[in-house]
């Protein structure tokens, strides 16, 4: 395989920097979104950052298949099964769970992308190693959930640098996996602190999957806040689905029921603790991942 991959790059220039003031935040604070889910229709928000150098460490390995894992909802495996039809290579989607009946619309696109699905037990899931499945596909470019390597936070590291955004004293984001903070972290400056809102429950290992993709010198200040995920990955309230549906009559900027708008859901709670001080300039990253609303059924978001 040539080591040089046919996917084209997404328009950066696609990219908006969205300053936004709904009714409850202080005129004390300022705060704005990166809109990365405008990128591009099949791979946005922070999934291409994810993958691009993954990408290119299997072309350059000559690696023609890219293997990676998740579960029927997954952003990632849906926006990996269009990037490598993009690039001319096969995928392989381990998924979390066996098949239901009728699949996930998300994993009736990634088929529909080329991906191969094959699905195991949660227990298999869980206990499988990133070296058994290389056994099993000695073909394959291994690609861990959600892109979390090193060459996923690397990825990520290019966020910051779509715009000028060395004027906001916060970086917030969604954190599943925690690649995309590790990239926020490596690349933020010293004087801004970057925060994650953790989308799983009981995801207190998500500090050591965050530190072992750390390298930046000085690190700025980091945390991970665990009190906003509403019961779980993926749950939802009658309040979260008004409260998304409000910011988007206020916004226009559309979120997920999964990360982005836990993100800004939990943040206003923050914002009403008094976390942030006055002056404080907030950026938010659209991580992308709106697919994922299409598990609620029609009509429940405005959008």
């Amino acid at each position: 395989m040539s080591k040089s991959i046919a996917l084209s790059l997404p328009a950066y220039t696609n990219i908006t920097l969205q300053y936004f003031t709904p009714t409850w935040l202080p005129g004390t604070l300022q705060a704005a979104m990166l809109r990365l889910d405008l990128l591009d229709p099949d791979i946005s928000g922070n999934k291409w950052f994810k993958l691009r150098y993954n990408l290119e460490l299997a072309a350059a390995t000559a690696k023609s298949t890219i293997l990676t894992f998740g579960g029927a909802y997954s952003n990632h495996i849906a926006a990996t099964a269009v990037a490598c039809r993009q690039a001319g290579m096969k995928s392989i989607g381990i998924i979390r769970g066996e098949a239901a009946p009728v699949l996930s619309h998300t994993l009736i696109q990634a088929q529909a992308n080329g991906m191969q699905l094959q699905f195991v037990s949660r227990e298999d899931y869980r206990r499988k190693e990133i070296s058994d499945w290389q056994t099993l596909f000695p073909e394959a470019y291994i690609v861990p959930e959600g892109g979390h390597n090193a060459a996923g936070a690397k990825g990520c590291e290019d966020i910051l640098t779509v715009t000028d955004t060395h004027p906001f004293t916060h970086i917030i984001c969604a954190c599943g996996t925690g690649t995309t903070m590790a990239g926020l972290i490596n690349s933020a400056t010293p004087h801004q602190e970057v925060l994650g809102f953790a989308t799983l429950k009981g995801a207190q290992y998500l500090e050591q999957a965050v530190s072992e993709l750390l390298h930046a010198t000085p690190l700025p200040v980091w945390q991970l806040l665990h009190d906003h995920h509403l019961g779980g990955y993926a749950r939802t309230t009658p309040d979260l689905i008004a409260f998304i549906n409000d910011f988007y009559a206020a916004t226009r900027i559309p979120l997920d029921i999964v990360y982005t708008g836990k993100m800004l859901y939990g943040c206003r709670q923050e914002i009403a603790n008094g976390r942030f001080p006055e002056g404080s300039k907030l950026l938010f990253i659209h991580s992308g991942g709106l697919q994922g609303n299409l598990s609620l059924p029609p009509g429940v978001l405005s959008f």
